[in-house]
């Protein structure tokens, strides 16, 4: 375990109570998960939870400002568009969306979504396929490689980081979660049913890893691939059926609490 630079007696009951503390759909208001909260389809909320999650880099206000132009240039219906636009509905302009993700990425993964689902069923069976990797960040991997088969603009693979590349791969790791995690506290969706909550890794941030290093969950300086599968380990010795619940813990003790 990491240097402690915080004392806690009992760390998985602190961290226990802080994840039931924060995940509560109060923290649904002012966290980008509202964008995907606004659909009821299944896969409008897929479409939705994976584009916001790609861009969930900044300030949280931001993002969803710039997820809600996303949704509106769908026409407020990402899963009809991204299935039935023709070349008419996208705008071929080098606009920023969201600080480096612009126009020319948005409409690369509109395509490149429409050949997912049809083609691959959805990003479900991509990364439930154990032929695609030994565990979920292998086939987060394997997905980067299906996402970008087809002709793309080069500067587009940047915003869908890959952990075989040292990547934390933060932001697809905060999507599974989403669609993974039961919905009974109306904060995840709990959607797919053929990835288990044990098998998710934790989001790793500049706040979870502040935190988590503070706390002795983590030795590592960088936030990267190696750390979090150093973290996930002593996130699964604390709980081992849902060990990215303790995401909400960190997050809060950062964002909300300024530990």
């Amino acid at each position: 375990m990491g240097k402690l630079k915080i004392k806690i007696p009992d760390l998985k009951e602190f961290l226990d109570e802080k994840a039931l503390k924060y995940e509560s759909p109060s923290f649904i208001n002012d966290d980008p998960i509202i964008i995907p909260h606004q659909f009821s389809n299944t896969q409008d909320i897929e479409i939705s939870a994976f584009i916001t999650s790609i861009i969930s880099w900044g300030n949280r206000k931001s993002i969803i400002k710039s997820s809600r132009n996303i949704m509106a240039y769908m026409d407020n219906s990402p899963y009809e568009f991204v299935m039935n636009h023709n070349e008419k509905d996208l705008a071929y302009i080098n606009k920023s969306i969201h600080r480096t993700f612009n126009l020319i990425d948005l409409n690369y993964f509109i395509v490149s979504l429409k050949n997912i689902y049809e083609n691959y069923g959805g990003i479900e069976n991509i990364i439930s396929d154990k032929n695609n990797g030994l565990n979920i960040q292998e086939r987060i991997s394997t997905f980067k490689k299906i996402f970008f088969s087809l002709s793309h603009p080069d500067r587009s693979k940047k915003h869908l980081p890959s952990p075989k590349d040292g990547s934390s791969a933060k932001r697809f790791n905060m999507y599974l979660r989403w669609m993974v995690r039961s919905n009974e506290k109306g904060v995840d969706f709990g959607l797919w049913k053929k990835i288990n909550k044990s098998e998710l890794s934790l989001p790793l941030d500049v706040h979870t890893g502040r935190i988590a290093r503070d706390l002795g969950l983590l030795s590592r300086n960088q936030n990267d691939s190696k750390s979090v599968q150093e973290i996930d380990l002593k996130l699964r010795e604390m709980d081992p059926i849902d060990p990215v619940k303790y995401d909400y813990a960190l997050f809060g003790l950062g964002v909300y609490e300024k530990f």
